[in-house]
């Protein structure tokens, strides 16, 4: 059997999950601000892992050492840079800027809490444990249980599982996912539009590039080996259960929060920071 053949009969197993994903109700439950706001309190783990998934593929898979020597396949590496090079310093009107910064930007703009997130980050640079510095952080559980499963991942050291996860777990997911968020702001208020941007721009990469090269990266370290296919079926399921559940905590979270007296309005009402210069887009 074939790669291409495989990686149809991958998909076809995996339609059910896709599906699930795609038609989750929590996508119609962000119309106003402190919903946005509530959403990226748990979503911003999940942009800051990305990176992590995508950073050890590029351990695995291309010569990171100041001793360079060519390794492993051309095409895969340049895949990967291609991926990393848009990811971690893309160019946004101008301004160079990673994927998570411009998230980052996007919180501050709304007026969503930075604490929890920066406090995470000031813990991972003084070297603590990935789980720790989220509980100290006080990041939210559903974020905790998400970021858990990708460092579950990364810890296999299989670069065809690992690149399971990024490509079917992540990159294809994202236009389904982020499609229906857009629809639902319906141009949202000044207060979001850094948030549009970022996932216009997830919409447009990974619908348009992204997804298909970590297809092609995934479907040549399987090749034609039906055991990789396995486990990169496994993995895949993995992580777009690991999502699912996300969104379920998020979705059960503002349903606790719809339920209580609201400083702000639902409808986009809230009041929010002044929108940054474009160029301004990292604090």
């Amino acid at each position: 059997m074939t790669a291409s053949t495989r990686m149809t009969d991958l998909l076809c197993q995996l339609a059910p999950w896709r599906d699930k994903l795609a038609a989750h109700p929590l996508y119609g439950h962000l119309a106003g601000l402190e919903d946005v706001r509530l959403f990226m309190s748990y979503h911003v783990y999940a942009v800051w892992d990305f990176m992590a998934l995508l950073k050890a593929l590029q351990r695995h898979l291309t010569n990171v050492q100041s001793q360079w020597a060519p390794t492993g396949s051309a095409r895969i590496r340049r895949l990967i840079n291609e991926m990393v090079l848009e990811e971690e310093s893309d160019e946004i009107d101008g301004v160079a800027i990673s994927h998570f910064e411009l998230y980052r930007a996007a919180m501050r703009e709304a007026g969503a809490d930075l604490g929890p997130i920066d406090r995470f980050l000031s813990r991972m640079e003084a070297g603590s444990d990935v789980d720790a510095a989220m509980a100290d952080c006080g990041a939210p559980h559903g974020a905790r249980a998400f970021v858990r499963n990708t460092f579950e991942t990364i810890a296999t050291g299989e670069p065809h599982v690992i690149a399971a996860s990024f490509a079917l777990g992540r990159e294809d997911a994202i236009p389904r996912m982020f499609g229906p968020i857009v629809r639902s702001l319906c141009g949202g208020t000044n207060a979001l539009k850094l948030f549009e941007l970022y996932l216009n721009r997830h919409i447009q990469l990974d619908g348009d590039a992204h997804g298909s090269m970590a297809m092609a990266m995934m479907g040549e370290l399987c090749g034609e080996d039906a055991r990789k296919w396995k486990e990169a079926a496994e993995s895949a399921v993995r992580a777009i259960a690991a999502r699912i559940a996300l969104w379920d905590a998020v979705n059960s979270a503002l349903s606790m929060a719809g339920a209580l007296p609201m400083t702000g309005s639902r409808s986009g009402q809230a009041v929010a920071e002044p929108a940054p210069e474009s160029a301004k887009l990292v604090s």
